[in-house]
């Protein structure tokens, strides 16, 4: 049998914080204790967000903590051709189009639907799903757009994707055992941009894949979006890795800690003196 492959893929976007922390050491624990190999992958596709102190600062906040990892680190940013194939493939089967309404646009549409009293659906993160084209645009509107240089979304059609699918797709939770999926939850997701050749979900997937993961550890808050990594994994003839959605660190006001909202960094703990044994008691661990 093959060796169990854990990772840690974070967005140097911001510094780590507690969650980050705690995550990357269940990572960390669990390739020790069953004698399996960790990686760290760099998820920075947002190449502009993601700058090269802040990859720095992570890494050297990373070892501070007792992680170590094998060597090369994958970067997102340098294997775009890997999610350009996933992508053309996709195309091949006929699941993928190009979207041009503007966020603008989706929010007019979306505040005017919920003006009549019936809510417009949202995906299980709250966000509206894209309402398509055809519900917003004029026919000479579109036909303007597809012969410009308009910006444009490359979505999953995912009506057409879980048909092509075809079986019924779940996944194996670790202590939980088979959970079944629901892309169609999500509606029709952003797997790339005009600018950029790829997403979180599609990079994600081809990610793992590539690097042989078999274990998936990462937050709570990334449970209903498996079912969108397992309908793009079985489209893809991807392996499908085992799944643990660990608890999320949350603040005193119950909402979990983001590098957005400013939370206290891992920087910031260890310059007023906490020490790495103290951030793995306060973890719990």
């Amino acid at each position: 049998m093959s060796l169990p492959v854990y990772r840690f893929a974070p967005s140097p976007n911001g510094h780590l914080h507690l969650g980050h922390a705690y995550s990357a050491l269940l990572n960390y624990e669990a390739a020790k204790q069953n004698n399996g190999r960790f990686l760290l992958r760099i998820e920075d596709i947002d190449t502009v967000r993601c700058t090269p102190q802040l990859q720095e600062d992570m890494l050297e906040d990373l070892h501070w903590l007792g992680v170590n990892w094998e060597t090369p680190v994958r970067r997102q940013s340098e294997h775009f051709d890997d999610y350009t194939k996933a992508l053309t493939k996709l195309d091949a089967m006929g699941v993928i189009y190009k979207a041009y309404l503007t966020r603008a646009q989706i929010k007019r549409f979306v505040a005017e639907h919920d003006a009549t009293g019936t809510p417009w659906p949202r995906d299980p993160d709250g966000a509206p799903l894209y309402p398509g084209d055809n519900n917003v645009l004029s026919h000479e509107e579109q036909n303007s757009l597809h012969q410009s240089e308009a910006p444009y979304a490359l979505r999953l059609n995912m009506g057409k994707a879980i048909e092509l699918a075809g079986s019924r797709l779940n996944w194996t939770e670790a202590h939980h055992g088979k959970i079944e999926a629901s892309p169609a939850a999500w509606g029709d997701v952003t797997l790339a941009r005009k600018d950029t050749p790829t997403s979180y979900h599609l990079s994600v997937v081809t990610d793992d894949a590539l690097q042989g993961i078999t274990h998936i550890v990462r937050g709570k808050d990334l449970y209903h979006a498996t079912s969108v990594h397992r309908l793009l994994q079985t489209l893809l003839e991807l392996p499908e890795p085992l799944y643990e959605h660990h608890d999320l660190i949350l603040d005193e006001a119950g909402r979990k800690l983001a590098k957005s909202a400013k939370d206290t960094s891992l920087r910031e703990l260890k310059a007023s003196g906490v020490t790495p044994e103290q951030i793995r008691k306060r973890l719990g661990l």
